[in-house]
């Protein structure tokens, strides 16, 4: 399986952010997308996501050469900033949104195992989010959709509000769960990228280009991505 994506503009008024984008992600891969501030990066997860209505182009699943339009729960989005109802407890949470999803969630654990799953601390399950740190409310946005197992997942900056062990865990996290997913992983943090991802895809002035991949801790590897952010 693998996410299409072809000829996608996108502009706010005179500006034109996303300028033609054509690309392939395939499923069993982490693709790291980085870009300078202002790149457009949350531009072009937001019209994978539809919140924002591109001005041209189109997107779609593609599996065994028979194409399909990308549903709702077809991606999971993981925000830079969570957005949890912060007057539930986790395991309220959990509860409802598993609930709610039930027709469509293939429920193979108990509450508890996705909390250990997520690395959830079982004094922080019965708190109230709105006394969650920011990392913790991240852990909870970023399990609700490994829970609905989507077919993609598009990861906005997921990792900047934990520590470093937080940081290790998810890392490994996302690595173990890569071949059922599409996963597309936007940071700025160019050793994180390279830490994490199968390929390295860099967005600036509104094209996407993959770089090819080498040595990903070469120093002439690292010069690439960098040439190609200050194009």
């Amino acid at each position: 399986m693998k996410l299409v994506v072809k000829k996608l503009k996108k502009s706010f008024a005179t500006k034109e952010v996303l300028k033609d984008i054509n690309f392939e992600f395939e499923k069993g891969k982490i693709y790291g997308l980085l870009g300078r501030n202002g790149a457009g990066k949350t531009t072009f997860f937001n019209c994978l996501n539809e919140d924002l209505e591109i001005d041209f182009g189109e997107f779609y699943l593609e599996n065994k050469n028979v194409k399909s339009s990308i549903r709702p729960e077809d991606i999971g989005y993981v925000l830079s900033t969570p957005n949890v109802p912060e007057f539930l407890t986790g395991r309220e949470f959990l509860k409802f949104f598993i609930e709610i999803n039930k027709d469509r969630i293939k429920k193979d654990k108990t509450i508890d195992e996705y909390f250990d799953f997520m690395q959830i601390e079982k004094e922080d399950r019965d708190k109230l989010m709105k006394d969650y740190s920011h990392g913790m409310k991240n852990k909870m946005q970023m399990l609700v959709n490994i829970i609905a197992s989507p077919n993609i997942l598009l990861l906005d900056e997921p990792l900047t509000s934990f520590d470093v062990v937080a940081q290790e865990e998810m890392k490994q996290m996302f690595k173990d769960i890569k071949k059922d997913h599409i996963i597309i992983f936007s940071t700025h943090i160019m050793e994180l990228a390279l830490d994490l991802c199968d390929e390295i895809v860099v967005l600036n002035k509104g094209v996407l280009k993959q770089i090819t991949k080498g040595n990903l801790n070469s120093q002439s590897f690292k010069d690439k991505i960098i040439e190609a952010l200050k194009e």
